[in-house]
């Protein structure tokens, strides 16, 4: 090979030389003063899904049982953690760090929302700008002592996914869908950029599964009949869970009380976390 033009960034070249080296690592390093022990990105091929309830749902379920929980909103341009949580006030700082806001159980949050004087104001970003805003909440938020964070991530696969599967050590996915017949899409998309990634995917969580009769108690199947077995099954993955339509959930939410919702849908998906611990 002619390396008279080699400008020696093995990062961005393809060619297998004798003296390429390996990319450095692009993971951020926290604050010093920050302590996270696990990282759990709650991700989704395509929006819509409900990837924000489930984060929600998993932090409080989490905190519930004892663990201190954090939530890092990545969806910079769709931030809605705030609001079902209830969450007024802005998170404050000095010249050296940002510290989060603590939700009325305990819940670290960090959100763009909570930064903005208006919380309707739209977030008109470019994306290395956004992407440089979710690598801040990372390395320049004060994160005390956290057992778990959930990153609730944007749909898709574009800027912010790719920095966060990259700038964050994510301990696990999780993948977030719905009944309908794209489910495989979707599923297949988030599966696939976690492969390259090398992350691994804790599971799958079904929102909008069914809605319960409020006369007999019924299952009532919206959506058809679901997906979510067997697209779990062709990708080795579990199913960690299947949320309702659930009105209360809805207006808890709306409500800024998502603290208080006591379905317990993701009983098995906490138990896996868990597991994660126990196998440290």
């Amino acid at each position: 090979m002619d390396q008279t033009n080699c400008t020696h960034d093995c990062s961005s070249c393809g060619v297998d030389c004798p003296s390429r080296t390996q990319p450095a690592s692009l993971i951020e390093p926290l604050h010093e003063l920050s302590s996270v022990k696990k990282v759990i990105g709650v991700v989704s091929g395509k929006g819509g899904v409900g990837k924000s309830l489930v984060t929600s749902l998993l932090a409080v379920q989490m905190n519930r049982r004892g663990h201190h929980t954090a939530i890092l909103d990545a969806d910079v341009t769709g931030p809605s953690i705030p609001k079902s949580f209830g969450i007024k006030e802005h998170a404050t700082g000095n010249e050296s760090a940002i510290f989060p806001v603590r939700t009325k159980t305990g819940i670290d949050v960090m959100s763009i929302n909570l930064l903005l004087e208006d919380e309707t104001a739209p977030v008109v970003w470019r994306g290395p700008i956004i992407a440089g805003t979710v690598k801040q909440f990372w390395n320049q938020v004060i994160w005390n002592d956290v057992d778990y964070m959930f990153v609730d991530m944007p749909p898709g696969t574009g800027d912010v996914p790719l920095t966060v599967f990259q700038s964050i050590p994510l301990s696990g996915i999780i993948i977030v869908t719905s009944p309908q017949e794209l489910v495989a899409m979707i599923v297949e998309k988030a599966v696939n950029m976690a492969k390259m990634m090398n992350i691994p995917i804790l599971g799958v969580v079904e929102n909008m599964s069914y809605v319960l009769c409020p006369d007999c108690g019924k299952k009532i199947y919206l959506y058809g009949e679901s997906h979510v077995d067997k697209v779990a099954q062709d990708h080795g993955l579990t199913v960690l869970g299947r949320l309702p339509i659930d009105p209360k959930l809805a207006a808890a939410c709306d409500a800024g009380l998502v603290e208080l919702y006591e379905g317990d849908a993701l009983q098995a998906a906490a138990d896996q976390l868990e597991k994660m611990e126990a196998a440290k």
